[in-house]
């Protein structure tokens, strides 16, 4: 059992195998003590660091509209930095936040700025104002980021994220179940991460999913399970747009 540093509180594996897990095998089937283990051994500084790359933190991320903060908090404990290695303790993030991370993973590394709309134009049809891509930062070198990427595909592959599979299209992703309510009384949100692309690489996409309130029985939510339908539907959508 891996116990929260610092406590006597032991992190529960609800996946099998997971025990002396690669970091491979770890994000395929979710183990919760790799990855509290791993935030432990990186440290909360270097935690925090990492997770402001990729956009955390920051409260002035305009889409034109001011989007909410995600947070990794700067402050807590071993046993809180841990907890927050796999989302729990109180890490928030939203679905734009974990959108730029698959993005920038995807994207060998490169963190774009994001927009909501590619460009305005006047009713006789001159360009009014027109968004270029911009790059934020590379939380990540390009040698890592497809190290990820492998990992994410080998995720809809071969573990959780089955549901997002598609024929001729590379598929990468992570599910995610976040717990909700006091005392984890309310039913869980479902999260999923993935990006797709064809063969080509001309038409790549980057999509978060988070379903909350599910009517679902509680043992049934899971972000395999009720997010990746809906993701995979989104990329599909997309890629068809782009031919």
């Amino acid at each position: 059992p891996y116990f929260l540093p610092g406590t006597k509180t032991v992190m529960v594996n609800h996946a099998q195998g997971c025990e002396k897990a690669s970091l491979n095998k770890a994000l395929e089937v979710s183990c919760n003590s790799v990855f509290a283990n791993m935030g432990d051994k990186v440290t909360r500084d270097k935690m925090v660091e990492t997770s402001e790359k990729f956009g955390f933190n920051n409260d002035k991320i305009d889409i034109p509209v001011r989007a909410f903060a995600s947070i990794y908090d700067k402050k807590m404990g071993k046993d809180g930095n841990a907890q927050s290695s796999i989302g729990q303790f109180n890490t928030a993030a939203t679905p734009l936040q974990m959108a730029m991370v698959t993005a920038a993973i995807a994207n060998d590394g490169k963190l774009m700025k994001p927009y909501m709309v590619d460009h305005l134009t006047a009713p006789n049809l001159d360009m009014i104002e027109k968004h270029d891509p911009q790059e934020m930062s590379r939380p990540l070198s390009a040698a890592n980021a497809e190290k990820v990427q492998q990992m994410m595909v080998n995720v809809v592959e071969n573990g959780t994220g089955g549901k997002a599979k598609m024929k001729g299209v590379t598929v990468g992703g992570k599910t995610g179940t976040a717990q909700h309510g006091e005392g984890n009384k309310k039913r869980p949100y479902a999260w999923f991460i993935s990006y797709a692309e064809t063969p080509d690489k001309s038409s790549p996409v980057a999509v978060a999913v988070v379903i909350e309130d599910s009517e679902a029985e509680r043992e049934d939510i899971s972000g395999g399970g009720l997010a990746a339908p809906v993701a995979k539907a989104v990329m599909e959508a997309v890629l068809k747009s782009q031919g």
